[in-house]
């Protein structure tokens, strides 16, 4: 079925997958703040994405070839490998053997609220959980850190930014 497409035609499809994905999330998101609060849907959205991102870390692994226990190399490359790789822009602006900081420059959801005059939108509980529960299924010696995400102070380059750290002497 996909040879019929052009290599172009495929990126398109799967760029396209990708801002489905996030449009699907986000309604679900509005419709849980509507029916409740936005608490109480912050608390929904993360009890989903501590299961989801094990997904998404599992799936990217098997498809690349990952292997659990790979430390921050692997993690380096199953960041973008994620869905948010191929519509939002992001950069790994450190990595070492034991370290790697991560940043989310331009994020959809955020811009999409800044261009309505709308405040950040509150992801920080949210992405704790999905950063931390990524890192730790690539490898469960990766402790994660928010070196900062809405709502916190952030300057106009990036939203949010994370700090990966392989803890030494950890045995798999």
């Amino acid at each position: 079925m996909f040879e019929e497409f052009s290599r172009e035609e495929l990126e398109g499809m799967l760029r396209d997958a990708a801002l489905n994905w996030l449009a699907h999330d986000g309604l679900w998101f509005l419709a849980a703040e509507d029916r409740f609060d936005m608490e109480t849907a912050i608390e929904l959205d993360a009890k989903a994405w501590e299961t989801f991102t094990v997904i998404e870390a599992k799936r990217i692994m098997k498809r690349h070839g990952i292997e659990a226990g790979d430390g921050i190399p692997a993690l380096a490359k199953a960041l973008g490998r994620r869905l948010y790789a191929f519509i939002n822009q992001q950069e790994i602006v450190e990595q070492t053997d034991t370290r790697l900081v991560f940043r989310m420059n331009d994020c959809r959801v955020q811009t999409a609220r800044r261009q309505k005059g709308l405040p950040d939108f509150p992801c920080k509980p949210v992405g704790i959980v999905e950063y931390s529960g990524f890192a730790r299924t690539i490898d469960p010696r990766i402790e994660t850190r928010c070196i900062g995400c809405p709502p916190d102070p952030h300057p106009d380059e990036w939203y949010c930014a994370w700090e990966f750290t392989l803890q030494e002497g950890e045995e798999l």
